[in-house]
């Protein structure tokens, strides 16, 4: 018991960096508090004493506004962060590593007995005021964006926004990224947020031209090679273009005045 508990609060330390010390965290997370409570209750579940189970959960919920149902399955190191508002059903089911924020909803879509809840696997990632419902399941290390509204299975390791959710990208592809940050700082900008499954419209489109732009300066060097083995002599330094914040000043100066002469 006490080494989950330790357990537990080494994992809060990983997960949040407003925790200072154990004791705070001990005393003063309503998401664990809400975990241990409900340990009790789901061990009262399985030995049948189902009144027992149910007094003590929703004596927990009055204590920390975590409404979890005994008869839920949670894994090891499950976090939930602030915990207001956290409603999870009967037959839902949670890997371990799992991190939650408030106002999450496990809930169901039928009234029917039996698997009615979702199933987290591993590492899933929930973010405040999702609403994750039926018997789906969400895949490993999955990301579901805050207020979505999830009724339909999540691949693993995607990112799914919007009501009701959709994949906001790929899957997380290192190597896209890796040659996407090369080319940023090549070019003279930064890198920041065009990984291959960021949701931003903006930052998918400049990703895509980067990797244009890289299929197009491998096709030039092919071409340079080719010409060069047939005794040419073109391509040996391909120039590097440098981009400058005064670039962009003065294009957005010759379009402010652009639109002056446009208005008189």
């Amino acid at each position: 018991m006490f080494k989950r508990i330790r357990e537990d609060i080494r994992s809060v330390f990983a997960r949040d960096p407003a925790a200072r010390n154990s004791f705070e965290v001990l005393t003063t997370y309503p998401g664990l508090h809400a975990i241990w409570w409900h340990r009790m209750a789901h061990k009262l579940w399985g030995w049948r004493c189902y009144w027992l189970a149910r007094f003590i959960s929703t004596l927990a919920r009055w204590l920390t506004g975590v409404e979890i149902h005994p008869g839920a399955r949670i894994g090891r190191r499950f976090f939930i962060d602030h915990g207001m508002g956290v409603v999870i059903g009967e037959t839902a089911e949670i890997g371990d590593d799992v991190t939650i924020y408030h106002g999450v909803t496990l809930g169901g879509t039928s009234w029917n007995q039996g698997k009615r809840h979702p199933t987290l696997a591993d590492g899933v990632v929930i973010g405040a005021g999702a609403k994750v419902l039926g018997p789906i399941t969400i895949g490993k290390n999955a990301r579901i964006g805050s207020n979505a509204v999830v009724v339909k299975d999540v691949p693993a390791e995607n990112t799914v926004v919007g009501i009701p959710a959709r994949v906001a990208g790929s899957p997380v592809n290192a190597e896209v990224t890796r040659r996407r940050e090369q080319m940023a700082k090549q070019y003279g900008f930064d890198a920041y947020a065009i990984s291959a499954d960021n949701p931003d419209p903006v930052a998918t489109a400049i990703g895509r031209m980067l990797d244009h732009v890289h299929v197009l300066d491998q096709k030039v060097s092919d071409l340079c090679c080719a010409v060069n083995k047939l005794g040419g002599n073109v391509c040996e330094e391909i120039p590097q273009v440098q981009l400058d914040d005064e670039d962009f000043i003065d294009a957005e100066k010759a379009a402010a005045e652009q639109r002056k002469r446009e208005q008189h």
